[in-house]
């Protein structure tokens, strides 16, 4: 049997891409990724938690296999991410779910988790940043994007994130050993849709809005004490050890370990993480 379906599934006017494993009678966990991959960089986690869960892992629009129609003028905002996700959950009537946050994954699964926090059974964070003192150096050029918003430095991200070294740069940087070369050509293959570039660019602007809500999701960990599991690659250029440690300031039971990976630590201690979440859910009665 194949270790997951693939699926198309229409979610607030868009065609959601999704890879999915397990049976529909078990606990959820909702798998979302970060830039600049898909749901293909979970196709190695997928079938070791299927066993006991119902694994749902979508492409967020603007990245995977995700199709957003040109007549919907999609602003391509994190707010608007979070709002399409909760389309395609609602599309699959899931309403309660265990929420894997990486990278993008993360102010997208928080924002879920303010406007649903009754659905949130659990948090799994992969270098999945919340707090300002997880933003590592490697995020330099974008910050310098955020205070001007001018064209120059617009352009120099374009031409300095956007490319196929930096996307291999990304998945190699920390990492014990190469990642699978396919994983950053496809990312890049996908990158170069007519207007992706253009998408990305405004992801990166807006990011800095994720940064502005880190207070209000401080607030939903300490009034919930959601239970809390932290993965974290350690050699991550971008999100760095001290956002994962921060996790204990506002979630007294948070577990936090330290991986000997970089940013993709999902593609190389793929068998580690899903232990420890497979440990974790079962501890937490999930």
């Amino acid at each position: 049997m194949a270790a997951y379906t693939t699926n198309f599934v229409e979610a607030g006017g868009l065609n959601v891409f999704y890879r999915e494993a397990g049976s529909n009678d078990a606990p959820v966990i909702l798998l979302l990724h970060g830039f600049p991959t898909s749901s293909h960089q979970y196709r190695n986690l997928i079938p070791l938690l299927s066993h006991k869960y119902h694994v749902v892992a979508p492409d967020l629009p603007g990245f995977g296999f995700t199709e957003v129609p040109a007549a919907l003028n999609y602003k391509y905002t994190f707010d608007n991410l979070a709002a399409s996700i909760e389309a395609f959950l609602d599309a699959l009537s899931i309403k309660k779910f265990s929420v894997y946050i990486f990278d993008y994954g993360a102010p997208t699964g928080l924002r879920l988790a303010l406007r649903r926090p009754e659905s949130i059974q659990a948090i799994i964070s992969q270098n999945g940043n919340a707090y300002e003192e997880g933003l590592g150096d490697a995020w330099g050029p974008i910050q310098k994007y955020w205070k001007s918003g001018s064209a120059s430095d617009r352009a120099f991200v374009r031409d300095n994130v956007l490319t196929l070294d930096a996307i291999k740069w990304q998945y190699d940087t920390g990492s014990k050993i190469p990642v699978v070369p396919e994983a950053s050509y496809l990312d890049f293959a996908l990158m170069q849709r007519p207007g992706n570039y253009d998408i990305q660019l405004d992801l990166f602007y807006d990011y800095q809005n994720n940064v502005k809500m880190y207070p209000e999701f401080h607030e939903y960990f300490r009034k919930s004490q959601v239970p809390t599991l932290v993965a974290w690659g350690k050699h991550d250029p971008f999100f760095i050890p001290p956002g994962a440690e921060a996790f204990k300031k506002d979630v007294g039971g948070a577990e936090v370990h330290l991986l000997d990976a970089g940013h993709f630590a999902v593609e190389t201690e793929t068998e580690e993480i899903a232990g420890l979440m497979l440990k974790f859910l079962e501890k937490n009665g999930i």
